[in-house]
């Protein structure tokens, strides 16, 4: 052979062995990194395993079509792409127009919520029909107050695959409820007290730190103080029923007071409820029961604004 054409060739042969070794190594490498990997390759099939308190339930990583029969409102703080919810979350102020379109449905409604398609169900552990309901989609049941209201909206975070954005606004949400807390000391005392009571005018209740109203917001958030008597007989069980005589007994420095802002209102045209320092002193501040009774992003939120004006003249 010419030994001119020796070297090209020679040379030929070098390359296409290099190039095959490279690609070896390539795949090799693939291979490995995609081993090591489960969880991503879970998610690009469009799966994953959450950890629920009844076991672990294989539900979409990126859910399109939600049935929230609870915590509706935590998934629509976190733009979750909802087709039902309950009759309640329906009739609050604060979501009907973001609602508008999405069905009302109960965990009985189980034909309804069949032709609804959906590709993840969401519901309370005290509900029923749980094994039904899973049987149409991946079936996910929270117990009402396990968790407190910020680690609820981030578990909901986890099951939407949203919880960076869930971490994020429960960072802002904590320090803006803190700064507005210490300013109200400031301003009015460190040792001011709050009750929050509510009435449908007949009935009058008074709550402890985890029942909705704002409670989480005015004594976690903004580490504000309760009166002994709602200390004692509210911080336990969640709330307690008062009788209209009593009133004063459990009446703080403030009173944030819920009802129906449309209903009757001639309880505070009595004798007694003037009587009230709180009330003689102007310090009412009135929250509508209809949309204080989750403890959401958007309901704290909204709490927030009103308690800012309540206290501080300002939102």
């Amino acid at each position: 052979m010419n030994k001119k054409l020796l070297i090209p060739i020679i040379l030929l042969l070098m390359v296409i062995s290099s190039a095959c070794g490279s690609q070896a190594n390539n795949k090799e490498s693939a291979y490995t990194k995609n081993a090591a990997a489960p969880a991503a390759d879970s998610k690009e099939s469009g799966k994953v395993t959450y950890q629920s308190e009844l076991g672990p339930v294989e539900v979409p990583a990126n859910p399109q079509r939600i049935v929230a029969l609870t915590n509706a409102p935590n998934v629509l703080a976190l733009g979750g792409a909802l087709v039902g919810v309950d009759q309640w979350t329906q009739k609050n102020p604060l979501f009907t127009k973001k609602l508008e379109g999405i069905e009302d449905v109960s965990d009985e409604n189980l034909e309804k919520i069949t032709a609804l398609n959906p590709d993840l169900i969401i519901m309370g552990t005290q509900m029923k029909n749980n094994a039904e309901l899973s049987k149409i989609a991946p079936t996910v049941a929270y117990t009402w107050g396990k968790r407190d209201y910020l680690a609820q909206q981030l578990e909901i975070g986890k099951l939407l695959n949203k919880e960076k954005e869930a971490q994020a606004w429960i960072d802002d949400f904590k320090q803006r409820a803190e700064a507005a807390g210490k300013e109200i000391k400031s301003r009015l005392g460190d040792n001011i007290t709050v009750s929050v009571l509510e009435t449908d005018t007949k009935t009058f209740y008074v709550f402890g730190d985890k029942w909705a109203r704002g409670t989480e917001i005015l004594y976690q958030a903004m580490g504000l103080r309760m009166p002994e008597s709602v200390k004692k007989d509210a911080l336990g069980p969640g709330y307690h029923m008062l009788s209209q005589e009593v009133l004063p007994e459990y009446a703080g420095d403030y009173i944030v007071i819920s009802r129906d802002l449309e209903g009757d209102k001639s309880f505070m045209d009595s004798e007694l409820w003037r009587s009230i320092p709180a009330v003689k002193n102007n310090r009412i501040i009135e929250i509508d029961t209809k949309a204080s009774t989750y403890s959401d992003p958007i309901t704290l939120e909204h709490l927030l604004g009103i308690f800012k004006k309540g206290f501080l003249g300002k939102e």
